[in-house]
């Protein structure tokens, strides 16, 4: 059964929402990010996914105290992405309480860091973040793009021992229209060994149900959450 990870995006401590990475396009839903990360967790869903906004744009992580207060919570298990640019950086979240630490733009700027970065951390801590625009991986915040595909990206790492990857499609992000079925399915099929989860576009429980049957594995939900689209009790059959 796939599982649902539920999204907190952060700027200045409180939860928002980008339309298609765009920091001009934020929706502030004027909630305490450690109340939803409790209310998530409430309902079987103990794993999320928080970004840092904040961070991704500063280029170092801005919202470590608020990590600090959901990973207080009982049963909860982050993964923290946004800002990670240097070993400090990386140590300083894992300091604050995540579990996991996304890693996008030095995966695709400095690859001889992150494979040091594998390397000493393992597979099981670290996690590709590749967000994808017009078939390109975008860095900064989705600000850039680079020349890099996401298959580029997961070719050069998995020999180091990368077997995460959230790969989201910047076009579908909080449009609230469906993921992109095609490229999860594909990427897959063509790297078995890697965990995907899916992330981006996510409009209702149908969405959820036909990704779980395809044999998708994880999924990141936010905006439907948010805008009640998608409510709590009916994500509750995929709590973990």
């Amino acid at each position: 059964m796939i599982e649902v990870i539920p999204a907190i995006d952060l700027i200045d401590g409180k939860c928002v929402r980008l339309s298609q990475g765009d920091y001009d396009r934020c929706t502030d839903y004027n909630l305490s990010p450690e109340d939803m990360a409790k209310r998530f967790a409430d309902h079987g869903l103990t794993r999320i996914h928080v970004v840092d906004l904040d961070g991704a744009k500063a280029s170092s992580p801005r919202n470590l105290h608020t990590l600090e207060q959901i990973a207080r919570i009982n049963g909860v298990t982050a993964e923290w992405g946004g800002g990670i640019k240097t070993g400090q950086a990386l140590k300083d979240v894992f300091n604050a309480g995540a579990t996991y630490a996304i890693i996008g733009s030095i995966a695709a700027r400095e690859p001889q860091l992150m494979t040091e970065w594998l390397q000493t951390y393992g597979g099981e801590k670290l996690i590709l973040g590749a967000d994808v625009r017009n078939g390109k991986v975008a860095v900064s915040g989705w600000l850039e793009e680079t020349a890099d595909t996401i298959d580029d990206l997961l070719a050069r790492f998995i020999p180091s021992g990368l077997s995460q990857a959230i790969c989201t499609d910047i076009s579908k992000d909080g449009m609230l229209e469906g993921p992109a079925f095609g490229m999860y399915t594909r990427l897959q099929e063509a790297f078995p060994d890697v965990v995907f989860t899916v992330s981006g576009g996510i409009s209702s429980i149908r969405d959820i149900e036909r990704l779980d049957a395809l044999g998708l594995r994880r999924v990141i939900t936010g905006k439907a959450i948010y805008e009640g689209h998608l409510t709590l009790k009916e994500l509750q059959r995929y709590a973990r």
